[in-house]
């Protein structure tokens, strides 16, 4: 089945998760917004609730002209046993402004010839957000379904498994037309990062979002339950994320026993909160340079983890820190290497300095301005794995840095996260 993946504010991060979740599957970039994947029948609405970097999954139906006939004629085939009302929006993905409203009103005319009361669900914008496709119920079956028009500026390869029956090489006179089955759980994941009892904002938070992203890079090829390690744990949000999408076997450490016991307290507020079955967790009072000390050799499986960043406020001495904490990953990485199984994987974030260059010795970039270069820790023998595939990786879309690995943040942070996958 082809389904599409809205993707998140950095594509580049949620490509390389969805990749790393549906391992050699067929693909296609469709945009900056669309990712089109062929893949065996998915239950929508439990991915979407592990995917951190996805804002709506759904399913391409049908090849479809740019005529708001077809597109009427499209939305009525697939509304079937409606009880009352029915509500539908659509959504444009794709270059330039679109107006759907004629579209929406055409196809509303066409559910009253069938005798089906409908309400058309818009908005300022040319897609419709999360919050308003599921505050409208726009995935209830019965109840209203959000249809999403997806229009590619590129030429699909006619070798491409997706070609059939998708854009065709034109790639501007016809859409696929699909229809949204989940978007992501954003009241869950606000009550998550918010609403827990043990918080750290001095030191920062770790979104939950990109906790999950974290953990489906680290365990890509893995198969079964492994043994996942989180030895900078903080507030416990990757260990979190985690236990609800289903691992058991979990390991938290940390220097210091304020970070050990708010981890403790936020993972008995997960399990009874979701009610969640027992699961084999172990934490630890212990810095991560001295992990090996209570964790065995070659018994984790994968590690997730972020680390001390340095000072996020205030005047910051970056050279300074830079030397600190290349010290700190260097020492740590050298632990892990003894901790993990052969060929598991690390997901470390590193700082990424967001100060301009003023007659500084380092160097590096992003974008269009300079900044403070990332961190260059002893990998101790691991090696970096670019998660994004080769034939993917000249794409003007995605982004990623000399090195393999993908930046995260936004304009006005002083430090942004490099996120670092590493592979023994």
């Amino acid at each position: 089945m082809r389904y599409f993946f809205i993707l998140g504010t950095n594509p580049t991060l949620s490509i390389a998760e969805i990749l790393a979740v549906f391992p050699g599957e067929n693909y296609e970039l469709i945009n900056k917004d669309v990712f089109l994947l062929d893949t065996e029948e998915i239950n929508a609405q439990e991915m979407i609730k592990k995917l951190g970097g996805t804002i709506k999954i759904g399913k391409i139906e049908k090849k479809i002209e740019n005529k708001k006939e077809q597109i009427a004629e499209a939305v009525s085939e697939r509304v079937k046993e409606v009880e009352g009302k029915f509500n539908f929006g659509i959504s444009y993905y794709g270059e330039g402004k679109y107006d759907t409203k004629p579209l929406g009103m055409e196809a509303k005319n066409k559910l009253k010839s069938m005798n089906i009361n409908s309400r058309f669900v818009t908005s300022r914008e040319k897609t419709l957000s999360s919050v308003v496709v599921k505050q409208n119920k726009l995935t209830k079956p019965g109840e209203g379904s959000e249809f999403v028009l997806i229009k590619s500026p590129l030429k699909i390869p006619l070798n491409s498994p997706l070609a059939k029956g998708a854009i065709g090489e034109g790639g501007g006179k016809e859409f696929l037309f699909g229809r949204t089955l989940a978007v992501q759980p954003f009241k869950e994941l606000s009550f998550r990062d918010y609403g827990r009892p043990a918080r750290d904002d001095f030191s920062g938070m770790l979104p939950p979002k990109l906790a999950q992203i974290m953990i489906n890079l680290a365990t890509a090829g893995t198969g079964h339950a492994p043994f996942l390690l989180d030895p900078f744990c903080g507030s416990g949000t990757i260990l979190s994320e985690a236990m609800l999408m289903g691992y058991k076997n979990l390991i938290g450490s940390d220097l210091s026993g304020k970070a050990v016991e708010d981890t403790k307290k936020n993972l008995e507020w997960i399990k009874t909160n979701y009610q969640l079955p027992i699961t084999n967790d172990r934490l630890y009072n212990v810095s991560a340079t001295e992990i090996s000390k209570v964790v065995k050799p070659n018994s984790i499986d994968a590690i997730a983890t972020e680390p001390f960043l340095g000072p996020q406020r205030g005047k910051i001495d970056f050279i300074k820190i830079k030397q600190e904490l290349e010290k700190l990953y260097s020492d740590s990485l050298r632990e892990f290497y003894k901790i993990l199984k052969p060929k598991g994987r690390v997901v470390m974030i590193f700082p990424f300095f967001t100060a301009p260059l003023v007659n500084s010795p380092l160097k590096g970039g992003i974008g269009t301005k300079q900044y403070v270069t990332n961190l260059d820790p002893n990998l101790n023998g691991f090696k970096i794995v670019n998660p994004i595939p080769e034939d993917l990786r000249k794409n003007k879309i995605l982004k990623l840095t000399e090195r393999g690995t993908i930046i995260y943040g936004r304009e006005g942070q002083k430090v942004w996260r490099e996120i670092v996958v590493l592979k023994k």
